[in-house]
């Protein structure tokens, strides 16, 4: 949970400094600014997201418990502690749903207690997040051909047949727009004679539309024009939340890195990779590199963040998709060594090393090997 971000409230500059110097020894939160005016937070909270606002209730312009209610307008998930000299608000501080609450003066015991609540908290709603999106209506195109549905029916499809199975991939391929007859014919046929593969065609679409109307999804096959088309309906792909999102250019706040975050982690494994559908292979490329550079974009984020931990278990999951890249190489080894990991660095490039002379019988380029050499001479 390091880089939990925090706002702090407090008409007293002194209780200000001294709780953000308490906040920064315990080590697990970001202040992310401090302030002698709810309003000036509030203008905050609207610009950037944060975890936890630490709010002194005894102010004389806005009072605590009414500024908490107008910063939950603003962001309803935002968690509340609030830092009084009077015991007696403790009853009203939990009756306002507030997370925790501390006395004046704060002692560092204390604290790391309502850190360790904050931490319980952010992990439940996170858990709560995702629990939520796992029962959204989808179907699944990265790695495997997949259904994840509320109805409870997820999971793999069972086809009767791998003709069936690739009709449906073919069709969700090009879901919502119209492919002639010819074309499917011509793609997943073409072997056949004519006859022969349109009545493969009519028995995998008679199976497809079978499996629909079992799964009651509102998925359908509609046929016009000499055409078939896979009408989606509001069910979406992974293909298309990943791509919503893995496009962006920069990542600036938090809320893009997040929003980025969970668009690569719909990302299991390469487009339809368990099929090898020849037809598939242009758009699995074109996506693995999408990944790859909003990948790169999210280590950035993370690198300048303090999140120098994820950066690196982020990069460390690129290698393994592209193990012979000397770009990716050298930005891991860099990573090593700013976050002060000096035996992962030297166990990872001599590894790198031994890989290019037993599979491409070469050595590594002379910027990667400079590079290296220079990270170990500090």
């Amino acid at each position: 949970m390091t880089g939990l971000k925090a706002i702090l409230i407090d008409d007293e500059n002194p209780a200000l400094m001294q709780l953000e110097r308490l906040i920064e020894a315990d080590g697990r939160v970001r202040v992310a600014g401090k302030y002698t005016q709810a309003q000036s937070a509030m203008e905050h909270l609207e610009a950037e997201k944060a975890e936890v606002i630490f709010l002194d209730i005894e102010m004389p312009e806005m009072n605590g418990l009414e500024a908490a209610e107008r910063l939950r307008m603003i962001d309803p998930d935002v968690l509340i502690v609030y830092v009084t000299a009077y015991n007696h608000y403790a009853v009203e501080a939990f009756e306002r749903n507030a997370l925790d609450y501390l006395l004046k003066p704060v002692e560092p015991e204390r604290l790391a207690k309502t850190v360790n609540r904050l931490e319980a908290q952010l992990l439940l709603q996170k858990s709560a997040v995702q629990e939520k999106d796992s029962k959204e209506p989808m179907i699944l195109c990265f790695k495997q051909l997949s259904w994840n549905e509320n109805q409870g029916a997820g999971g793999e499809i069972k086809w009767r047949t791998q003709k069936a199975q690739e009709m449906f991939a073919f069709l969700v391929h090009h879901r919502n727009k119209r492919v002639t007859k010819e074309i499917i014919l011509r793609t997943l046929w073409p072997e056949l004679p004519v006859d022969k593969a349109v009545t493969q065609l009519h028995t995998s679409v008679y199976q497809v539309r079978k499996i629909l109307k079992s799964r009651g999804s509102g998925i359908r096959v509609d046929y016009a024009y000499d055409s078939y088309r896979l009408v989606m309906g509001n069910v979406q792909t992974d293909v298309d939340l990943f791509q919503q999102v893995a496009g962006r250019q920069e990542v600036v706040t938090l809320r893009e890195w997040e929003s980025l975050d969970r668009a690569l982690s719909l990302y299991r494994g390469d487009y339809l990779e368990e099929h090898d559908y020849f037809w598939a292979k242009p758009l699995a490329e074109e996506l693995r590199l999408k990944f790859i550079k909003a990948s790169l974009l999210s280590v950035e984020y993370e690198r300048k963040t303090g999140k120098e931990l994820r950066a690196i278990q982020r990069m460390e999951a690129l290698i393994l998709l592209e193990p012979f890249s000397e770009e990716l190489c050298r930005m891991l080894i860099a990573l090593y060594a700013s976050s002060g990991n000096y035996a992962s660095l030297v166990r990872y490039y001599e590894a790198f090393v031994l890989f290019l002379r037993e599979e491409l019988d070469t050595s590594p380029e002379d910027q990667t090997a400079q590079l290296y050499k220079n990270l170990m001479s500090y």
